[in-house]
């Protein structure tokens, strides 16, 4: 199903510094970057020796790596967005004729080389990252088409891919115990949830274009609830983990911001399409703070 877009037909040879900075959003950055700062203080380590290296990795996560897969993303997205967003910079012309598969390839030569200055496991964890934001966004994988594997694979690249390496980079290179893993999984599990809130904006055109994301496949009401599920447990499970390792503050705190991530979550499934903006923007935030407050208590836990 064909959809016209502007790109192709655009006058304009050079995109605008401002389009380009578009494609990679900058607002995206955040939560890999965090979730690498979450693993490099739970790994319990000096960070004061590795604070170059741990820069580097805070950058690599989000100024690169994650700014590849937004570019990316947008490319192969050019024709969805040209019904849910058509002012968006590659269906509009503002990024004209192949400029956004360039920016997503420069892009991500450029990630690979800032990785390997990482080490092994930088490195490996670089190639991994970007091996599913392409494969997330490019035929022939598209792993977007089905919500269930898509919002798997960038759970795990933002949260648990980005903890793990940020307490191997702490480490030193070594690699993280299992109780840091574990977490790290969690958390990733949780992220599947929140990426399902970004997909109630474009149920229109995922439905026109074919792609399964969850609000489009199970109809909003629905998808409300399973993203809400899928949020929770984990964070649950979090706090069990938590007492059970002796850190019933930490448990405590999290729970605590479970508890009125609940009460949101109740208004939110009630008029999904028009409040998981709002949810992201003020739900989210208590998210990630217990991420953090997890990896404080698992400095020098190491079960």
């Amino acid at each position: 199903m064909g959809v016209t877009i502007l790109t192709q037909s655009s006058p304009r040879r050079l995109p605008a510094p401002s389009a380009v900075l578009e494609v990679l959003k900058p607002v995206t950055w955040f939560p890999p970057m965090w979730a690498f700062a979450c693993g490099a203080v739970s790994s319990g380590a000096e960070l004061g020796p590795r604070a170059g290296a741990l820069a580097l990795g805070v950058a690599l996560t989000g100024p690169l790596v994650c700014a590849a897969s937004q570019a990316c993303n947008d490319w192969y997205d050019r024709e969805v967005d040209a019904i849910n967003e058509p002012g968006r910079p590659i269906p509009s012309g503002r990024l004209p004729g192949r400029w956004g598969l360039g920016v997503a390839s420069g892009w991500t030569a450029f990630s690979l080389l800032a990785g390997a200055a990482l080490g092994a496991w930088g490195f490996a964890a670089t190639v991994a990252a970007l091996l599913l934001a392409w494969a997330y966004s490019a035929p022939p994988a598209r792993l977007k088409r089905n919500g269930w594997v898509g919002n798997a694979a960038v759970g795990f690249t933002y949260e648990g891919l980005a903890w793990a390496t940020g307490a191997a980079v702490a480490l030193g290179g070594r690699a993280p115990g299992a109780g840091i893993l574990l977490f790290a999984g969690l958390y990733s599990l949780g992220a599947h949830g929140i990426m399902t809130l970004n997909d109630f904006k474009s149920i229109a055109g995922d439905r026109r274009m074919g792609i399964g994301s969850l609000p489009a496949r199970l109809g909003p009401e629905a998808a409300s609830l399973v993203a809400c599920a899928v949020m929770t447990v984990p964070q649950l499970l979090a706090v069990a983990l938590l007492a059970g390792y002796g850190r019933p503050l930490h448990a405590a705190a999290v729970g605590a911001l479970v508890l009125v991530q609940l009460a949101m979550m109740r208004r939110f499934a009630a008029a999904p399409v028009e409040r998981a903006l709002w949810y992201s923007a003020f739900g989210v935030p208590l998210f990630v703070a217990g991420m953090m407050v997890s990896a404080f208590a698992l400095r020098g836990v190491q079960p």
